[in-house]
């Protein structure tokens, strides 16, 4: 027989009763790193903040009142943050104008006469943007004296869109040419600058004081244009 030790049996119970499970810590997942087109969306992102603050802030104070630390903090982001996306306060209009004019740009040709002469058309054109300008014309203004000049790369976006809008307006002439309306040997692109001139010219009459905004496209505007016509017809 083999010895019994007293209380060996209790430890065997105990060393064989089965442990609570233990909780597993639990660890802090570090949260993947964005790629590039994560980063990029947050760049987008944040510069749509930005510009809506501006408009928003240029709306309400005007754009001589509204200050940068102001469109930060409307932005929800840090000054430094607002400079990354425009140069400085008059860039960050053109940032703000530039995305209007586009889309006013867009808008106006989508919505094209395409049958009616080459004066309609412009005029079609033109009334889209002096509409867009008349919905905030004292943010309007601003831009208008501004703009020339605008060196920011806002600024620079805001002239590739010029030029831009140049080719679509030299396209216009190039399509009244093979309708007979414009002559043949005109310079369909040094037409469209001597257009953008006249229009630019009434934007200013109308900056300055001399006719209202609706004066501006007409009369002033569309008898400019006629006059341009006469030198352009076949």
């Amino acid at each position: 027989m083999s010895k019994v030790i007293p209380g060996a049996t209790k430890r065997r119970k105990r060393a064989a009763a089965p442990r609570a499970p233990i909780a597993p810590v639990p660890v802090a997942s570090a949260p993947p790193a964005p790629g590039r087109g994560g980063r990029a969306q947050q760049k987008l992102d944040t510069r749509r903040r930005i510009r809506d603050a501006a408009w928003a802030l240029f709306t309400e104070l005007g754009y001589d009142d509204t200050t940068t630390k102001a469109v930060a903090e409307r932005a929800e982001v840090a000054t430094g943050t607002v400079f990354v996306h425009a140069r400085d306060k008059p860039d960050l209009l053109m940032m703000v104008m530039h995305d209007r004019l586009a889309a006013a740009v867009d808008a106006a040709f989508e919505a094209l006469p395409r049958k009616e002469p080459l004066l309609a058309q412009l005029l079609h054109v033109f009334q889209r943007l002096f509409a867009m300008y008349g919905e905030q014309p004292l943010v309007s203004q601003a831009f208008v004296k501004a703009f020339p000049g605008a060196s920011g790369p806002n600024g620079e976006r805001l002239n590739a869109l010029t030029f831009a809008f140049l080719h679509r307006v030299a396209g216009l002439v190039r399509d009244a040419q093979a309708r007979g309306e414009v002559a043949g040997d005109i310079d369909p692109l040094a037409a469209a600058h001597n257009i953008f001139a006249l229009y630019f010219a009434a934007l200013l009459s109308w900056l300055s004081g001399f006719v209202t905004l609706g004066a501006a496209l007409d009369p002033v505007l569309k008898s400019s244009l006629t006059l341009q016509f006469r030198g352009l017809r076949a």
